[in-house]
């Protein structure tokens, strides 16, 4: 088995934010046994989504996508998701129930724009975002998967560790990898 990680959002391309989504992943991916192969920061574009994610199906076993899915307008990646798997936004009444625990919490009235947030594609299968407002969502594809996950790295991490890691720790990827990082006696400085 192997992965792939596409990090979405122009901030990250412009240096605004260090993309610690895409190191955690990969460590926590290697420590059950699966390789990433390609790490990629993409900018919040459809055509550029799209693309990365053809990519990403031709080369790897597992897709994981963090980013793009608040409430702002260049929040895209929800509905580019829906564009590339061919489907539409459907109302999800779990992931609401969520966002209104959420801001009843914190105590603050839900609004129009989060109450979209608990849309999801048709064909996927939403995990609630118990950190936050805006659920994952887990799609497959000739016999591969895609993840896509909130950007905020805390939320994004309680859900891998939640959904993601245990499913594909199951999976028959138990493989030991083992890394080596020295420096040679020709480059060891002094």
């Amino acid at each position: 088995m192997i992965a792939e990680i596409i990090s979405i959002g122009d901030e990250l391309l412009v240096g605004q934010v260090v993309n610690t989504n895409a190191t955690w992943i990969a460590q926590h991916l290697h420590e059950i046994g699966i390789p990433v192969k390609q790490i990629s920061a993409i900018p919040d574009d459809a055509e550029e989504i799209s693309k990365a994610l053809d990519q990403a199906f031709s080369r790897a076993d597992v897709i994981l996508v963090t980013g793009g899915l608040g409430p702002t307008k260049d929040d895209i990646t929800k509905h580019t998701l829906c564009i590339y798997f061919n489907t539409q936004l459907v109302f999800h009444q779990p992931s609401f129930e969520n966002i209104l625990r959420f801001f009843a919490n914190r105590g603050v009235e839900v609004t129009a724009i989060n109450r979209k947030q608990a849309e999801v594609p048709a064909n996927c299968t939403p995990l609630l975002n118990h950190n936050g407002t805006a659920p994952g969502m887990w799609f497959e594809k000739d016999g591969k998967i895609l993840f896509s996950l909130p950007g905020v790295p805390f939320e994004m991490e309680a859900m891998m560790e939640e959904y993601i890691l245990p499913h594909l720790a199951g999976r028959d990827n138990q493989r030991v990898v083992a890394h080596k990082t020295g420096l040679s006696s020709a480059t060891r400085p002094g």
